[in-house]
């Protein structure tokens, strides 16, 4: 998130609010996972047939991961004493961090989850609710618990109950920050049993990172642990069990005096306790990990100018480094599940921290590479620690703790075929299902000036306002001003970004130089000097001639209007890309496992064999700049046949593409649902498709592929983004009539990447 004023905080607030209480209510859903449409069906998932699997688990307790969901089911569960760093605020207030933490489960491991919040403060009560409820799950997430209370709790329930569980408060930031250790370390050339280690804090979090820190290969006597009152030294008393542990035999007594000559700095405390001296009175190559949230232990821009030689990692997604445990809980309990582990040891969380460290220091995908707009990623100062939005987490860190929990002989079901396991985890989260975060993010790096048009709409000046909070884009709304501050007042969208009305006076300079160019591009196609005069004072004139003139950086329109009326005036002002005679559109169906795409779905209503040679190689271009393989799927209602005319002429473009670009993967004339079915392409051993199924759908006529991708929006079974333009010069994209506030949202960051790819060029 950029910094945000009191309006911004204000504003985002009540997002916070709206997106809470919109419907349906909260963040996760129970949905049916078994047919339930016949009588049949309801007699077979409840009475009669439900009984026959109970009496097999009665028979066979283990059987109980065969018939129910209990084996991808985990409890995220709170008494809500220590929530985020709002404190001790109640079982009820903890509901939506709960919540949240489910959806996390979710989204990054396919992992369901139940959120409960148990209004018990009393350790012994609350873990025997705990083991009361257990049956239930595959597995129990603790969260936000206060210490030392969370200790006690989570060691009784490890001993007591027979399913991973784990206070990820405790262990997610202990596993996380431990790899980030390894790796830093490894850069400054010291050695973990050599360094003096500083930790700032002496919670729950700081605690188990510590003893993690020492299980590889740190040792005690070379650690100074802090907490509100200084240096636990052994002058101090009344300290608790955890704190003893880390008495240290010195005179030393403030935070000040510990961190000179220190190799590392810990911090799970609190923002700015840190000063530029004390940083500099470290050892050379300083080690500090600032982990406070929102603010670090010290800033990090402060601390690389105090100084250069830092090694730095924050708990913040705007610095590199980010050590966030959202790589570590999701995956560690994707492994531990899928091998009915019967607890998380510590071979396992050891295994995640090596298997964590190890990915840094890989080869980075262009993938993620490209979320976050970089040049490159390599190993090093500024990247020690993989991105969370790497999808090949997932594979090796639930390979790493899945080994680690058969070795150490805690599993019940081993994994036969790794091989076949990690195309499993693949298969279950789709490869790109990260793509809209991911494209997200990458816009942040670099946002642009993105002219929004219909900005007196309710759902564009929503957009505008999710853009701009989310630094996602720089949004100047288009429209009459007046108006559009009157809905502003109305909806209570506080948003202080330009507002540009082609009939204002302030734009006086501007309708004179857009004049002028639209008289000169059009005055031998019918345009006369009062026409130009004329038309610069419409919206939809106006928005092309400010991306001609640079004055914007991408522009979305439509919302409100019939697509070809509005596309009319961008063909008129924006020049078409070197070699594109027609120009032509890509509609983004984002599915539940991954993103597939149609084209073209607005433009070109009868494509010749030509022309669909001409979409399929602009689909080409557009989806790889997603990082993403095309695999394209020249459609028709035969199958290698081309006995009808539409067939014939989609069996010449796909024999164009095969002499011209050998090397994409495309064919046809081939059926929709066989090319997306790897079995029934098995039927084609000839086809360059293969066996892996198209993510590229190239239509044989506009009618065809605009009804389909609107039979789609319409049944609300995946998000529709776009339509995308391909072959203009300039980033411009026409919304759908009633776009929604994501629809907008996501085609304007669609924009942005237009812009930073052209930008690079």
């Amino acid at each position: 998130m950029p910094n945000k004023n009191k309006r911004d905080e204000k504003n985002f607030n009540q997002a916070a609010l709206d997106y809470h209480k919109a419907e349906p209510k909260g963040k996760i859903e129970v949905i049916p996972s078994k047919p339930h449409s016949t009588a049949r069906d309801l007699s077979l998932a409840y009475s009669p047939g439900v009984a026959i699997p109970c009496l097999e688990i009665e028979k066979n307790p283990k059987a109980v991961y065969d018939y129910t969901g209990k084996g991808n089911l985990v409890a995220v569960i709170s008494n809500g004493t220590a929530v985020l760093g709002l404190g001790n605020i109640g079982a009820e207030a903890s509901k939506p961090v709960m919540e949240g933490k489910g959806l996390l489960f979710k989204i990054f491991a396919d992992i369901n989850v139940f959120d409960i919040e148990i209004d018990e403060k009393d350790p012994d009560k609350f873990i025997e609710i705990v083991k009361g409820i257990a049956p239930t799950f595959g597995g129990i997430n603790l969260e936000d618990i206060k210490a030392p209370e969370a200790f006690y709790i989570e060691q009784r329930l490890k001993d007591e109950l027979d399913i991973p569980l784990m206070h990820d408060d405790q262990h997610g930031t202990a596993i996380i920050s431990a790899a980030a250790l390894i790796n830093a370390l490894e850069i400054a050339n010291k050695k973990i049993d050599e360094v003096k280690m500083v930790v700032n804090g002496a919670g729950a979090a700081a605690i188990a990172c510590t003893k993690l820190y020492i299980e590889l290969g740190l040792k005690k006597e070379n650690i100074l642990m802090c907490d509100s009152k200084g240096v636990i030294n052994h002058k101090r008393e009344n300290l608790t069990p955890e704190k003893i542990d880390f008495i240290a035999e010195t005179d030393l007594e403030t935070l000040e005096d510990a961190l000179k000559g220190a190799d590392v700095f810990v911090g799970l405390s609190k923002g700015n306790v840190m000063t530029p001296e004390m940083l500099k009175s470290m050892a050379d190559n300083p080690v500090v990990f600032g982990l406070a949230n929102p603010d670090p232990e010290i800033e990090y821009n402060l601390a690389m100018e105090t100084r250069p030689d830092t090694i730095m990692a924050t708990g913040r997604s705007d610095y590199p480094n980010q050590v966030n445990n959202v790589l570590g809980f999701p995956y560690i309990f994707r492994g531990a599940l899928d091998v009915q582990a019967t607890s998380i040891n510590e071979a396992m969380k050891l295994a995640a921290v090596r298997a964590i460290a190890d990915l840094a220091k890989e080869p980075v995908p262009e993938a993620v590479i490209l979320a976050y707009n970089l040049k490159g990623l390599n190993f090093g100062r500024e990247y020690f620690i993989p991105k969370p939005f790497d999808n090949r987490l997932i594979t090796k860190v639930s390979i790493a703790v899945a080994k680690a929990a058969m070795e150490s002989g805690i599993a019940g079901k081993p994994i036969e075929d790794f091989e076949d396991y990690e195309n499993a985890l693949l298969d279950r989260m789709g490869r790109d299902e990260k793509l809209i975060r991911m494209m997200q993010n990458r816009a942040r790096s670099n946002p642009k000036r993105v002219t929004l048009g219909n900005a007196e709409e309710y759902n564009v000046l929503k957009a505008a306002q999710i853009l701009y909070e989310e630094g996602i884009a720089q949004p100047i709304l288009l429209g009459e001003k007046k108006f559009i501050k009157e809905q502003m007042r109305k909806f209570g969208i506080d948003l202080k970004v330009p507002i540009v009305d082609p009939m204002d006076d302030d734009q006086e300079e501007y309708r004179i130089k857009y004049r002028e160019t639209l008289w000169k591009m059009r005055q031998r196609k019918g345009m006369n000097e009062y026409k130009a005069k004329r038309y610069v004072r419409q919206r939809d004139y106006f928005g092309p001639l400010m991306l001609h003139h640079g004055d914007t950086d991408a522009l979305i329109v439509g919302f409100s209007k019939n697509y070809s009326s509005v596309l009319k005036p961008i063909l008129k002002i924006v020049e078409k890309e070197k070699g594109v005679d027609k120009i032509s559109s890509m509609m983004m169906i984002l599915t539940e496992k991954k993103p597939i795409f149609f084209a073209d779905a607005s433009i070109i209503q009868n494509p010749t064999a030509d022309d669909l040679v001409n979409i399929a190689k602009m689909s080409e271009m557009t989806v790889k700049t997603f990082a993403i393989e095309p695999r394209i799927a020249m459609l028709s209602f035969e199958n290698f046949a081309a006995i009808s005319d539409t067939s014939k002429k989609v069996a010449k473009a796909v024999s164009i593409l095969h002499e011209k670009y050998p090397n994409m993967i495309v064919d046809g004339e081939i059926q929709p649902d066989f090319a997306m079915n790897s079995d029934h392409l098995a039927d084609y051993p000839f086809s360059k498709l293969g066996t892996t199924p198209a993510n590229v759908f190239i239509f044989p006529n506009l009618e065809s592929a605009n009804i389909s991708y609107k039979i789609i929006r319409g049944m609300k079974v995946a998000q529709v983004v776009g339509p995308i333009l391909m072959g203009l010069k300039k980033p411009v994209h026409v919304l759908q009539m009633r776009a929604s506030v994501d629809e907008i949202v996501n085609l304007a960051t669609i924009a942005v990447l237009d812009a930073q790819r052209r930008e690079n060029m």
